[in-house]
């Protein structure tokens, strides 16, 4: 069934250029500064929703397991199944080696311990940045991105 079939009208040709709404296929997600924080995991709802976060942070999580073991790094995965023994978080850790899986019954804390790369301003200052240098009369106009070293 195309768009007209289904009762959608086309968008006037300047509205999809300039109206987020009509860019955005579905509504974009708020983004919390996390970095830092140490998220409650009382209940097993919370520690999924904490892990579910630690997958869209774009920075290293430390997981402490219950026997005391902490592992930091990247969250790269998730797997989750019927229950907690079921499901899996893996992590690229910090210090280097091999993947890392950890259940998330065995998780008895986690705190986002690194900067979140995707967090900030960074798209809207290269933006200004290139505007600046575009109207300052600069020609072959390159941009770097941000040392995350």
């Amino acid at each position: 069934m195309s768009g007209r079939e289904s009762g959608r009208t086309p968008a006037a040709p300047h509205a999809v250029m300039t109206d987020p709404d009509v860019l955005e296929v579905a509504p974009g997600a708020a983004r919390e500064k996390l970095q830092g924080s140490i998220p409650q995991l009382a209940t097993p709802e919370e520690l999924c929703a904490a892990l579910e976060q630690a997958f869209d942070y774009r920075g290293d999580v430390l997981i402490t397991r219950k026997d005391g073991v902490s592992i930091e790094g990247y969250v790269f995965d998730r797997r989750t199944g019927q229950t907690l023994d079921d499901s899996v978080v893996r992590l690229l850790p910090k210090n280097g080696g091999g993947k890392v899986s950890v259940r998330y019954a065995d998780i008895a804390a986690l705190a986002f311990t690194g900067r979140d790369m995707a967090a900030g301003n960074s798209w809207e200052s290269w933006v200004r940045q290139y505007w600046t240098k575009k109207s300052a009369g600069e020609s072959d106009i390159s941009l770097q991105p941000e040392n995350l070293g």
